[in-house]
Parts: structure tokens; sequence; C-alpha cells
């Protein structure tokens, strides 16, 4: 079973986390918080405010309140849960801590951060603290989010905050750059297991950048029996691998006599991926590795692949593995279902409006996330506008752009609009003149534009069907349009999710 101190620290400084402001620092200054290495203490070292800590602890408080400090998480993400760390603060640490979140774009300067007007949501409540403990709080949150106001009650001293949770990559980076590091931590990566981890874990195979020595990568004890060590890593999304990476820098005299990977693709994810019960195929060949080095292999694009495990030959240390590669149709259904599901109330709600155009549609889909897959959204896409009432049709149907004009669709679902139309697009002059003046003549008897599920369809085939429709009364044409209109939106929903 997956605990949640088995996910990454989002709010790791390595990985770009900081303390952006914070009410006090007097005595031990706030960017220890995220320091990477564990707490140390140091009875003899004292500065000019008093004993030195390695963490931060703010002074005695004598007026009303508590102190605080805001975060930036160095990859925003769904928070699994919290280590307060109170190490070495034994008669100086909080007695309580909450925790909040939030949403923030930009970079706004730390007065706002302490006084603006941020949406924070309390994803921790009021908790008792231990002196010289790990405090765990797991945290049961579906919502993707960008900083932390961090709490503490009603002052004192924590040596370390670790934020565990997993990423949300950057879906506009993925599109834009196309080839990605299928298996880096920013992207979504995860180690799994390894046969052995005595000097350090395999996570630090996935960090972004290079090690910076021995020990930032991974390494195992000799092996003095049969065999060779290995370790399962997850990719962030199901991808095609076309460049392996094999870096051993730092390691010297302990690397790997050789290394290859294997991959898979399987449905099993996290704590229940067995790796007995699949099916291995080689990705990167037994090749001798050399000390100090990255080494790069250029491959054909393998089949799938959503796990691979990497053999050591028989033991050692690697410092990074990167697997580059095009994440593929199903990897990006996966993550943007799960940006979805995962971004601010606000965002849904507004790519819910991209598909249709009732906010009372909208608002209700927003509200029953988060979705399991395409066919639950679609079915609940169907359900949700089937008990909308008559004004939430017409307005629907006033979000769309009339036939043969897509341009002027909203700029969100212009692209969708023109993909839509483009039949109608290829018309001849006649045909589009003969369109505008039945589409002006529709609106004039009816009230709303002309709506119509135009994907697939010619502009003459569009144009017969307005004809035969102009003649119905207003409410056949009100309840006609909107089964085009869910026609539509099952087409719309499908793209949401898809690669841009």
């Amino acid at each position: 079973m997956t605990r949640f101190t088995d996910y990454i620290d989002l709010a790791l400084e390595t990985l770009g986390g900081a303390v952006l402001v914070a009410s006090d620092e007097f005595f031990a200054i706030k960017e220890n918080l995220l320091r990477a290495p564990e707490p140390i203490f140091d009875p003899t070292r004292f500065t000019d405010s008093g004993k030195w800590y390695d963490g931060w602890e703010t002074r005695r408080k004598r007026v009303p309140g508590n102190d605080w400090c805001v975060i930036r998480l160095g990859l925003p993400g769904q928070i699994r849960g919290v280590v307060v760390d109170t190490a070495n603060f034994r008669g100086n640490y909080p007695e309580f801590c909450s925790l909040e979140a939030a949403v923030i774009e930009g970079h706004p300067s730390p007065e706002e951060l302490a006084e603006g007007d941020i949406e924070w949501i309390e994803i921790l409540g009021k908790s008792p603290l231990k002196g010289h403990f790990k405090n765990e709080f797991e945290i049961d949150s579906h919502a993707r989010f960008t900083h932390l106001r961090f709490n503490i009650f009603p002052d004192g001293g924590v040596a370390r905050l670790r934020v565990h949770g997993e990423p949300s990559p950057d879906l506009d980076r993925w599109a834009r750059v196309g080839e990605i590091d299928l298996v880096g931590i920013e992207n979504g990566g995860r180690a799994l297991g390894a046969s052995d981890t005595f000097f350090s874990k395999p996570i630090n195979l996935l960090m972004p950048t290079r090690g910076v020595h021995m020990g930032d990568g991974w390494e195992t004890t000799r092996r003095r029996g049969p065999g060779h060590d290995w370790t399962i890593l997850q990719l962030g999304a199901e991808g095609r691998i076309e460049h392996v990476e094999i870096d051993t820098n730092h390691f010297k005299g302990n690397y790997p006599d050789s290394v290859s990977v294997e991959g898979c693709a399987s449905e099993q994810l996290d704590g229940d991926f067995d790796p007995d019960a699949q099916q291995w195929f080689e990705v990167y060949p037994q090749t001798k590795m050399q000390a100090h080095t990255q080494h790069h292999l250029d491959i054909l694009p393998t089949p799938p692949v959503t796990h691979v495990r990497v053999n050591m030959f028989p033991d050692g240390g690697i410092s990074r593995v990167r697997l580059r590669g095009h994440v593929t149709e199903k990897g990006w259904q996966k993550h943007k279902l799960a940006w979805l599901n995962t971004v601010s109330p606000a965002a849904a709600t507004q790519a819910f409006l991209r598909c249709c155009g009732s906010k009372t549609w909208a608002e209700k889909m927003e509200s029953q996330r988060p979705y399991a897959s395409l066919d639950a959204l679609q079915k609940a896409g169907e359900a949700a506008f089937s008990a909308l009432e008559t004004e939430d049709y017409l307005e629907a149907f006033a979000a769309h752009p009339k036939i043969g004009d897509a341009a002027h669709a909203s700029k969100a679902s212009q692209k969708w609009a023109a993909q839509e139309q483009s039949g109608a697009a290829r018309a001849s002059e006649e045909t589009l003149t003969r369109l505008r003046e039945a589409n002006i003549a529709y609106q004039e008897r009816h009230g709303f534009i002309f709506i119509i599920c135009a994907t697939g369809k010619s502009a003459d085939e569009i144009l017969a069907a307005l004809e035969a429709r102009l003649e119905n009364d207003r409410n056949t044409e009100i309840a006609t349009a909107a089964q085009e209109q869910k026609k539509i939106l099952r087409l719309r929903l499908d793209k949401l999710i898809q690669r841009p």
C-alpha cells in the first residue's frame, strides 16, 4: 500500500520550492524550512539573536495571534500529506499548526502574499504537535495547488516541512516542446521500488538537474552473491521512448559494470504494480558503463511504455536516468482528465463553457468532479444537459457562431468551431450566400441561430437541413436544436481531454 511519504516532496528547495514571506524569523531563517538535508544540531553554536537552530524559529509572541509563512511549491500538484518535523526543538516548538493552500498565478510581492485578497483553502485544521518529532498528517485533497500558508500556534520553531504529493505536469509545455523526459519527476515520474537502497534511493534518478555529488543518485551495497540490482520506475505518462540517457556522474570507483533498461505497458499503478505479472521488452540493451559519464543512445520509438526496469550489473551507482520521448494519446487523455479534475472551480467552469455555453450546465459539471474516465464524463454531461430548462438551451445556442461564421465564435472555442464547420468553409460562394440568407431567415423566425452538429457534413447537407427546419414551429426547433447541441457537446467533451 502506498503511503503519502512515498510521494515526492513538492516543496523541496532543490525543485524550486521557496518560503516567500514569514511573519517573523528572529531566531532562525524561514529558508531552512525547505532544505533537503536532514536538520542538524550544534550545541555550541550561537548567533547575535540567540541559539542557532537548523530550522525556522520565531520569537516569543507577546501579542494575540500566531506566526505563519507562505510557501511556493517547487512543483504544483495534489497534496497527499505533510510532515512537520520539529527535530531538535524541544522546549520551543509550536503547540499547534495548520495548513492552507491556494492557486496563485504570476509572482505577487511579499506584501500581496501577506495581506492580499487570496482565497486560502484550509487543508489541515489546527492540529497538535510534538517536540523533536516527525509529525505526520495525511491530507485528502483532489485539488491542484501552487502555494501554501503554514500557520504555527502561537510561535516557536519547526526544523523542516515536507509536502508530499503528486506533481501536476505542465501540459502546455508538453504540447509546446513535444519530446519530454517521460520519467522526469517534474512530469510525474515515480520510483516504485528497488532491490537495494542502502546508500541512497532511486527517486534521485528522476530529479531535473544533474547530480551534485555521489550521494545525489541511486547506489546499492556491494553484491557478494549471484544476481544483479534493479529499480522499477513509473513514467509520468504513457509514452514512446526515443532517447535513453544513463548518467554515472560522480560515480567513479563504484559505477555499474553495465546497465540495461526494460519496459512494459501496464494498467497497474503505484503500489498495485506487480513486476512479475508484466510482459517486459528491451528498451536499452545491456551496455558497458564508464565512470562519471553521460551515456546517450537514440533508439527507434518503442511501443507504448508506462514502466521501466533499470538493471545494474552487478551493482553500483547511477546518478540520473532520462527517458525522452512523446506522450501517447492515451497518456494525454489521462493527464488532461487529471487536469480537469484538479484545477480551480473557476478554471474548470471555463473549460466546460468551451463545450457548452450554458452556465447552469458548466457549474453542474464542475460540482460533480472528479471524473474517473471519459465515459463517466460523457454520461454526466448528457445527464446534466437533459435536465436543463429552455432558457439554458437558448443560452447554449447563443454561444455558437452561425454556420459559415466560425471566426465569430468565442476565442476559446474558435479552433473547435472551425474544425466542426470545415465542410461549410469549403463551400462555393453561391452556397455560402444561401447559407447566410437562410441563417438570417431562421433567426428572425425562431429567435435563435440555427444549431446543427456540422462535423462530417458538407455545406450542401447543412443547407438542406437548414431549409427543411426553417418552417418548423419554435418549440419543435428548440427541441431539435437541443438534440444537435447534445451531439456537439459529446464531441467537445472528447476534445477537452485530448492532446491540444
